[in-house]
């Protein structure tokens, strides 16, 4: 059965990029997916050092297993951070050898307070990703002002939001 992995790019806890994440991998459940989720936050603490050039700890190698070799497409919410998308995001890229993200596709959602919704961090993310020779989805989706679409509890209740989200995911799935 064909895999998905969402993967919530920060590693920063209680993340608006985590609401939109999770919202996105019940969506894709509704939708009869195999889903698998990883947060930045399960990533070891010294990943740029111990996991990085062959040195790989048998925990992080099996966490690539689970998430990125067996997976054959993949849903990346990136978070903006200083223009661009999360360092340790690059860094997660960088620990995995090409092969195992060769021939996948992928969907990208850009998330931030601003305007722009991560415009210029998921276009960034895609250059990175087809050098990998993943295929992007064409229908790249930012998200503004993403503080204003919850309620006090940090649901997604900003109605719009749900329904784009609900629309992007039927077309990841066809993809």
């Amino acid at each position: 059965m064909n895999t998905i992995t969402v993967i919530s790019g920060t590693n920063r806890p209680n993340s608006n990029t985590e609401v939109i994440a999770r919202f996105c991998e019940k969506l894709l459940q509704n939708e009869g997916l195999n889903v698998k989720f990883l947060s930045l936050q399960q990533l070891p603490q010294s990943i740029a050092f111990t996991e990085m050039f062959g040195k790989r700890t048998p925990e992080f190698d099996a966490m690539i297993n689970e998430y990125i070799e067996s997976s054959n497409k993949f849903l990346i919410i990136a978070p903006e951070y200083n223009g661009s998308f999360p360092g340790l995001l690059k860094t997660l890229i960088d620990s995995v050898h090409p092969k195992h993200w060769n021939h996948k596709k992928a969907g990208l959602i850009g998330v931030a307070d601003g305007r722009a919704g991560n415009l210029r961090g998921i276009e960034q993310l895609t250059l990175i990703l087809n050098y990998l020779k993943i295929n992007v989805y064409h229908n790249k989706l930012p998200i503004s002002q993403v503080t204003k679409l919850f309620d006090e509890n940090r649901n997604l209740t900003d109605e719009m939001t749900q329904n784009v989200l609900a629309a992007y995911v039927k077309g990841l799935k066809e993809f």
